[in-house]
């Protein structure tokens, strides 16, 4: 009945984006913030990023930067090593149109 959207237009985007501290966020107590690396659909990379962007703020999250590393062709171009792992929440990104965060770095001040 409803019609297929073009999957061809649909890439994923690896994101890395920084966030900031907030009430309900989630992150370790202590932690200043954290590196979330994601993996973003979109049909560029920019689109990739506002959605991303709104579902952490919905998240209760804070991202303050946002680094774009292309997507899954553009990464291996540059040679980077990509494991099957990454591949599968890649394509589930793609497959599911969704937001995947992959891994969680929190970051802590050093005194």
């Amino acid at each position: 009945m409803s019609k297929e959207k073009k999957p061809s237009r649909q890439q994923v985007f690896t994101l890395l984006v920084e966030v900031g501290r907030k009430d309900g966020d989630g992150l370790p107590e202590g932690s200043t913030g954290a590196a979330l690396m994601l993996y973003a659909s979109g049909i560029d990379e920019a689109e990739a990023v506002r959605e991303s962007v709104a579902i952490l703020k919905q998240a209760d999250m804070a991202p303050l930067d946002v680094s774009g590393y292309g997507t899954l062709s553009e990464r291996e171009a540059e040679g980077h090593d990509i494991s099957e792992d990454e591949r599968a929440l890649m394509q589930r990104a793609r497959d599911e149109n969704a937001v995947i965060v992959a891994q969680v770095t929190p970051f802590f001040d050093k005194e």
